[in-house]
């Protein structure tokens, strides 16, 4: 008799065993599926304790109280340990955010939402075929919106689909050296991108069209209102690592990038002249504009946090009232300080093309040139080169 119940207790444990595999590895499947890849090593502990104490059930190993103890003790350190990231991912996802990602449709050229600007004046050149294809940086949407809305004919112009798309620098760039869209709007090309038209055999138009200032901004409750260009530089080099060192709080600073190729990356790249930047760690690659916002906004999280991107998408499409943009040498990133040329990180954005055969791109670039383009330029929100 005892042979036989030791055997059905062997066959009961490796049934409760396949069980187990089973619910675990189809649990694990819906957390990978879900991006709760840090739940995972919790699951397997829990599961993994709840089998064992059926097995330790099972063969009447729990008849003493030390024993209880010493089983409950190890157990609960387990779980312990293997939900230390859950909980704190928890914690994370249980704190208010701030929303930083713009509905591109409310900028769509004809779009119901009357996002985009119009000029009160007849305007004076009208596309009616051949339009050019546009594309560009996000930042940069409204005001080629504008300008389709002002020159091409009234239909809808699909963001994603159509002669007027946004995706981003990076992909804006792709678009246009692979012959997709006649012409971009976007901050001035990285090395990188440069190289790569040159391997294509193209020949690069940029021409200006406007001005716009690089800003780094942080969280509203951090001290800090005003850095030195040689900080910035310091900060993103790693020579500088603690906001207690620039005037604020004991906290170690928490300097966010953006990926290689995107345009505020590469206004970054610039602003550091050949210095090498800092390797930061991937969690803090984001990879919208959007993003970066929202990561330093997330205050009880990411106090100690800096970003950066161009003044227009944080006041103008974003206006998030949980950062801060930082004077730099003591001055403020306004349109007055940028017309003056005093805010010392300003720089053009640009229309670029890539020997389009368009015939209208040539009239239409010449029409955001001309007096009426440049007051479209200004009465969307930036700084336009003719005052």
């Amino acid at each position: 008799m005892k042979v036989e119940s030791k055997s059905g207790t062997v066959l009961v444990s490796i049934f409760a065993l396949i069980v187990l595999v089973f619910f675990e590895g189809f649990g694990a499947l819906f957390l990978l599926l879900m991006g709760k890849i840090d739940y995972i090593a919790l699951l397997i502990t829990v599961g993994l304790v709840l089998y064992l104490l059926f097995v330790f059930n099972l063969l009447h190993l729990f008849q003493t109280k030390k024993r209880k103890v010493i089983f409950g003790s190890i157990a609960g350190a387990a779980i312990l340990v293997s939900a230390i990231t859950p909980i704190k991912d928890a914690y994370t996802h249980l704190i208010p955010t701030v929303d930083a990602e713009v509905d591109i449709s409310k900028y769509e050229p004809f779009s119901q939402f009357g996002k985009v600007t119009k000029l009160e004046e007849k305007v004076t050149l009208q596309l009616t075929d051949d339009l050019p294809i546009l594309d560009g940086a996000t930042a940069l949407y409204p005001l080629y919106a504008a300008i389709a809305e002002a020159t091409y004919p009234e239909k809808v112009y699909p963001s994603y689909d159509s002669e007027v798309m946004v995706s981003t620098t990076q992909y804006a760039y792709e678009n246009l050296f692979d012959g997709t869209v006649d012409m971009i709007f976007a901050a001035a090309p990285s090395t990188a991108q440069k190289e790569t038209a040159a391997k294509k055999g193209l020949e690069l138009q940029m021409i200006p069209i406007g001005r716009e200032a690089f800003v780094f901004f942080v969280n509203q409750k951090n001290p800090v209102n005003n850095l030195t260009l040689e900080q910035i530089t310091d900060i993103y080099m790693g020579k500088v690592t603690n906001w207690k060192q620039l005037g604020g709080n004991n906290d170690e600073i928490r300097a966010f990038q953006r990926p290689e190729d995107s345009g505020s990356q590469s206004a970054l790249q610039s602003l550091m002249k050949g210095m090498p930047l800092m390797q930061p760690p991937s969690k803090d690659i984001v990879t919208g504009m959007g993003g970066i916002i929202n990561e330093v906004s997330q205050y009880r999280n990411y106090k100690n946090a800096i970003g950066f991107t161009f003044r227009f998408y944080s006041t103008e499409m974003v206006d998030n009232d949980e950062i801060k943009l930082l004077e730099v040498d003591g001055v403020a990133p306004t349109k007055e300080n940028i017309r003056a040329n005093t805010y010392p990180i300003t720089s053009e954005f640009y229309i670029v093309t890539a020997g389009t055969e368009n015939p209208n791109v040539k009239p239409l670039i010449e029409w955001v040139l001309s007096e009426q383009g440049q007051a479209l330029v200004e009465k969307v929100g930036y700084v336009p080169l003719k005052e």
